[in-house]
């Protein structure tokens, strides 16, 4: 299944146009890409999170020193240099070559055999290929959270201008009462329940405000900014994929794009590697040497030394062996854990974001505008006296409550776009 996602264009809302103007902002109005204000627009608060962030230094570090280790893992053990003196007088004992009954230098030189060095280097290798891995998959969580932040703050914007909009309307039908009641058309009460209505959404006002500085302190924390760094007013909602491959698509992008798999897949070669050296280590390192040995101020003696060790104790050997295979086992079967949970994952945020996108269409084209024809009818209506004050705010009320709906599906909408592209790691 294909289907596009993309916010639904505003509407002229007729007799209720200078207050529904403003859903203008939670149906999709794009920032501009070139804002210079930090925090109007995503793209900038993402260069700066890829310039500054700890985080991303510190694993940039690890990942350097990780690609170090090959090349120590697959050197030469160091040379052996031995110094040996003998016949050391015990009347006049000195430490002199030329003074003692002879001297023994030697240099001995071990070379594992079996193809053990290699392996040992393609371990290590599987082990920076796991840093790389961590250091996409910190790349991809700290981006996520940054646009996770960032559409939270621009909801707890959009969500107040639409409550202040809605509160000048409930100050006109105030107004209204007010003049109503001077006449003694209705009663006091109606004036009453307007003030009410007013102080709610006062109320209501103070935690957006609330939601938008926590937003926005959570913005900074990720940035590696100060928690009350200033930031500009969002410019709107970050635009949604033109389209949103389909879940047969996103589930096998997995495999190839998702950086805590491909950790995964790094560590099972990495046992892999560690099972067969485990195996080679019955075959004998071989050491080489040669040896002189001074008298006095002459070299008397020359000799060549070939040593190896002895797999003796097959115990410890075939304990190793059982512990790499083991170990292989486990790396194997978390890669399948994760994958599968992953694939449930995306299933999970693809249908999320295909029930949103409907109830967005549903709300924007349907129920708000038969909201809105239900007010205006109520408002002819109490004008008229035919209806009581209480049927007119409840008929406000639920306009707010599907605007409010509407900036929270747009926000559902990009939560579960950010999750996807978290999944699959990488942009849709």
């Amino acid at each position: 299944m294909n289907w596009i996602v993309q916010p639904l264009p505003c509407r002229s809302w007729g007799l209720l146009a200078p207050v529904i103007l403003g859903l203008a902002l939670s149906s999709g109005a794009q920032a501009s890409p070139g804002s210079a204000e930090l925090g109007a627009s995503l793209p900038p608060l993402l260069d700066l999170l890829e310039r500054q962030s700890p985080e991303l230094r510190a694993v940039g570090h690890e990942r350097q020193a990780a690609w170090e280790r090959p090349d120590v893992a697959g050197a030469l053990p160091d040379p052996m240099l031995t110094f040996e003196e003998m016949g050391i007088a015990r009347d006049d004992p000195t430490l002199s070559p030329s003074g003692v009954g002879s001297t023994r230098y030697a240099f001995r030189q071990t070379f594992p055999i079996g193809g053990k060095r290699g392996l040992a280097r393609e371990i290590a290798e599987a082990g920076a290929e796991q840093a790389v891995a961590r250091e996409r998959l910190s790349r991809v969580e700290l981006r996520s959270l940054v646009k996770l932040a960032f559409n939270e703050y621009q909801y707890a914007h959009a969500a107040i201008q639409v409550t202040e909009e809605l509160q000048a309307l409930v100050d006109e039908l105030e107004s209204i009462a007010q003049a109503r009641y001077r006449v003694g058309l209705v009663p006091q009460q109606d004036v009453i329940k307007a003030q009410t209505e007013h102080t709610s959404l006062q109320s209501e006002l103070l935690t957006l405000e609330r939601d938008r500085r926590g937003a926005a302190a959570r913005l900074n924390g990720i940035l590696a900014r100060p928690a009350n760094s200033p930031l500009a007013e969002p410019a709107g909602w970050p635009a949604l994929p033109a389209s949103v491959p389909t879940l047969a698509e996103l589930q096998a992008r997995i495999f190839g794009g998702n950086p805590q798999l491909a950790e995964l897949s790094a560590r099972v070669q990495e046992a892999q590697r560690a099972e067969a050296l485990a195996s080679r280590n019955w075959i004998p390192d071989i050491t080489v040497g040669t040896a002189v040995v001074q008298t006095g101020n002459r070299a008397e003696e020359f000799e060549l030394m070939l040593e190896m060790n002895i797999p003796l104790w097959g115990k410890r050997r075939n304990a190793e062996q059982r512990e790499a295979v083991s170990l292989r086992y486990a790396a194997e079967a978390r890669r399948e854990a994760v994958s599968s949970r992953l694939a449930g994952s995306v299933g999970e945020a693809w249908s999320a974001l295909e029930t949103a996108f409907r109830q967005h269409e549903l709300t924007d084209r349907t129920l708000l505008p038969q909201a809105e024809l239900t007010y205006q009818s109520a408002l002819a209506s109490y004008q008229t006296g035919n209806v009581d004050f209480a049927t007119l705010l409840d008929a406000q009320r639920q306009i707010r409550q599907l605007r409010l709906s509407l900036l929270s599906l747009a926000l559902e909408q990009r939560v579960q776009v950010v999750e996807l592209e978290r999944l699959v790691g990488a942009e849709l």
